[in-house]
């Protein structure tokens, strides 16, 4: 199937800044595609544009196939802004039932309110939600058209976790029922739990893209770490490991062998150890994390 988000050496300048720098991804239908990057990577600056806010300085992007400025594309795309969006003199219900009434066959608005844990507000005026409901109430205005493709930008940032559990399952519930959602996010569990593919930017460049367990795995041994007598001798111990493992003693007693985390490997050491008549207190398997994949690529910390 053609990609819902195709974007081809888009270029992006504000000025003698280059924001966007030759950037080509896409984003393949009824799956979840976050982008993941530092302030200033580009990534508003490529929503601008597919989102058609903006026109490209150089480059292509589709959207269901067609420019993303097309009015045919409107009403099939849904769009959550990371702040704001609504009238601020409208009560939520009104708002959300005033949303739903520009498409032909929406969700129902009181039911997307109680999903959202919204139905107490519903009278409350959009300028008097915390910030928190803003936030809900946002996707909801962006999800209740039935689009084909929705940009989330930054979904849960300063909802509580109970919030954050809902916003994910409705996520989830999308891309179960055929929509492409397109996510920024600076919560790495949050792409991890949501995402089906992930493109890291930075300086507007695509720096890394792929599944989460591909980025993961990909140069990087696992680690399984675990206490026992100091002074192992880890020779021996190499041997009955499978090729390519590695082992050392870091301090004295605490052991850390690197190489694929996998039910073989931990076979192997347990076997090892039962073997010898060693005995492996705290044993546990570590991976690297898709925080750590990011401070790699990028060098800096995650910041919102």
């Amino acid at each position: 199937m053609p990609a819902a988000l195709e974007v081809s050496d888009l270029v992006v300048r504000y000025g003698e800044k280059q924001a966007v720098d030759r950037l080509t991804f896409s984003a393949a239908p009824a799956q979840v595609t976050a982008l993941l990057g530092p302030n200033g990577a580009g990534k508003t600056s490529t929503l601008d544009v597919a989102q058609g806010f903006r026109r490209p300085d150089a480059g292509q992007v589709r959207v269901l196939g067609l420019d993303p400025r097309d009015q045919a594309v409107k009403h099939r795309v849904g769009v959550m802004p990371q702040t704001g969006g609504g009238y601020l003199g409208l009560r939520a219900g009104e708002l959300l039932r005033l949303v739903a009434s520009f498409h032909r066959d929406p969700h129902s608005p009181d039911e997307l309110l109680e999903r959202l844990g919204l139905s107490d507000a519903a009278r409350t005026p959009f300028r008097r939600l915390s910030g928190g409901q803003q936030q809900r109430l946002s996707l909801a205005m962006a999800i209740v058209g039935r689009p084909e493709l929705v940009f989330l930008d930054e979904p849960t940032a300063g909802l509580d976790p109970q919030a954050r559990r809902a916003t994910w399952e409705l996520v989830e519930a999308l891309r179960h029922d055929g929509v492409t959602v397109v996510l920024t996010t600076h919560l790495m569990d949050e792409a991890e739990r949501l995402a089906d593919d992930v493109v890291v930017l930075d300086e507007g460049r695509v720096v890394a893209h792929g599944t989460v367990a591909e980025l993961t795995r990909h140069g990087a041994a696992g680690q399984l770490r675990f206490r026992a007598p100091a002074g192992l001798d880890l020779d021996q111990l190499l041997l009955a490991l499978p090729e390519g493992c590695r082992a050392k003693e870091s301090p004295a007693g605490q052991y850390l062998v690197e190489g694929p985390v996998d039910p073989q490997l931990l076979a192997a050491v347990t076997a090892w150890c039962a073997t010898h008549g060693v005995r492996a207190d705290d044993l546990r398997m570590e991976t690297r994390t898709l925080e750590d994949v990011f401070l790699d690529l990028t060098g800096k910390a995650l910041r919102s």
